[in-house]
């Protein structure tokens, strides 16, 4: 059995924690391990390979989570853009043998009780030997309206549910016979790809197509152009609530999606006045309860307990004035390292950059701005134009706008430089990538 491992989703009701360019479920919450390196622990215990599906913004976060874990031995599948779940698991089942069991899991869940899961799964696994398509039923703890309900007898769904009002969710946990939709699925490659071409076969045919055009050179990358002629729909709307091949495994493994700050506050520790807080520094209440404080380098969320779900709209109001506060934090990964930005101003930009040992950031060009690197540890090779010289610890160099140039690290350390941009413009848009070893389009 293959763990198929959904890595899409940009986590924005854990803003100012999560960010699009460092999504929920790979910042580090639990014990130094993130949501995603979790899932991948978890699962290898029943699994004998992983998938990744990812976008390809973010493939090389989820490479370097699973390098910490020495667990190199994965495959991937890597999205231009993120079309929802039916898609992105009919792209990578297709890459499959027909018949090969598919674990299909989101990358952001937490599961605590392992004894539990690994039933579940055994059981999951032998339905969908048979030929049924199979989805895990959550038993319900309380009255939750963030979730859909999938309404069962036995093992057979009867029917699935929106998202419910408060009495609506009542009635349901009352019943006894209503489960949260966990995201979770089991079965052949072969079996949902059927289904899918019987229930929704313009998903099936675009992804086809696809496929067979997507660059395969030890990962598989999706064209942008295919991936946006695929229809956009979850496996739940597309195949779930229509197939007649569908089985539930009603399961109690201690699970919760972490999707607001209130869910997470129910995982970690909170003060004696219940108030949770995170922060890299020291932060102090007094005679306040109930409050939910999350305090990053630069942005601060301070919310009641019960209304954290209505940060979405804070990052709805960000991405509407393009602020970068909704891309990413401070510091930003790259495939190459990272960078962190110290000060920015109108005419000028800092940046701390670290470049990891063998790696090169894309051979590139700005219109708008000039640099001045100076390196503060290791040896950087600098190609400015024709030339290619080399900087060591305490020197420096300048590159001119419009001239085409690229930073490499062919030591055994990383590089660390502080770079200093001016000019009318630093925006990380004003760039021109004529080469790029990560095959990227934009930044």
């Amino acid at each position: 059995m293959i763990n198929l491992i959904l890595c899409g989703g940009s986590g924005t009701r854990l803003w100012p924690l999560s960010r699009t360019l460092m999504p929920k479920q790979f910042v580090k919450l639990f014990n130094n391990k993130s949501l995603f390196q979790l899932t991948t622990e978890r699962n290898a215990a029943v699994c004998d390979n992983q998938f990744i599906v990812s976008n390809s913004e973010q493939y090389f976060l989820a490479f370097d989570q699973l390098e910490e874990l020495h667990k190199t031995n994965n495959r991937y599948l890597l999205e231009p853009i993120g079309r929802n779940t039916a898609p992105a698991i009919a792209l990578a089942c297709m890459a499959l043998e027909g018949e090969e069991i598919v674990l299909v899991t989101p990358s952001d869940h937490l599961i605590k009780d392992q004894i539990a899961y690994e039933k579940a799964i055994a059981e999951a696994e032998s339905l969908a030997k048979k030929g049924f398509l199979v989805t895990f039923g959550i038993k319900p703890t309380f009255a939750e309206i963030g979730f859909g309900y999938i309404e069962t007898d036995g093992k057979n769904v009867k029917a699935f549910h929106e998202k419910p009002d408060k009495i609506t969710a009542e009635t349901y946990v009352t019943a006894g016979n209503y489960y949260w939709n966990s995201g979770m699925f089991c079965f052949s490659a072969s079996i949902f790809l059927s289904e899918l071409e019987k229930y929704a076969p313009q998903i099936f045919l675009t992804c086809k197509k696809a496929y067979e055009n997507a660059k395969n050179n030890g990962m598989i990358r999706i064209l942008h152009e295919d991936m946006i002629a695929i229809p956009e729909d979850s496996i739940d709307y597309a195949v779930m609530e229509k197939s007649q091949k569908v089985k539930v495994i009603p399961s109690d493994i201690g699970w919760s999606d972490v999707g607001s700050f209130d869910a997470l506050c129910n995982e970690l520790d909170n003060d004696d006045k219940n108030n949770f807080i995170m922060s890299y520094k020291h932060v102090s209440l007094i005679d306040v309860h109930d409050l939910i404080v999350i305090d990053t380098e630069d942005a601060l969320l301070i919310s009641q307990k019960g209304s954290s779900q209505q940060v979405k709209e804070i990052v709805m109001q960000l991405k509407k004035d393009n602020s970068e506060l909704a891309k990413t934090h401070k510091t930003t990964y790259r495939p190459w390292g990272t960078y962190s930005v110290l000060e920015d101003r109108p005419g000028y930009k800092i940046k701390q950059i670290m470049v990891k040992p063998g790696c090169r950031l894309s051979l590139q060009k700005h219109f708008h701005r000039n640099e001045h690197w100076i390196v503060v540890s290791g040896t950087a090779t600098v190609q400015v134009e024709d030339k290619t010289y080399i900087v060591r610890e305490n020197e420096s160099t300048y590159i001119k706008s419009g001239e085409i140039h690229r930073l490499s690290n062919q030591g055994k350390i990383p590089i660390v430089l502080i770079e200093a941009q001016v000019g009318s413009y630093t925006g990380e848009d004003d760039i021109v990538r004529i080469e790029d070893d990560y095959k990227r389009e934009s930044i």
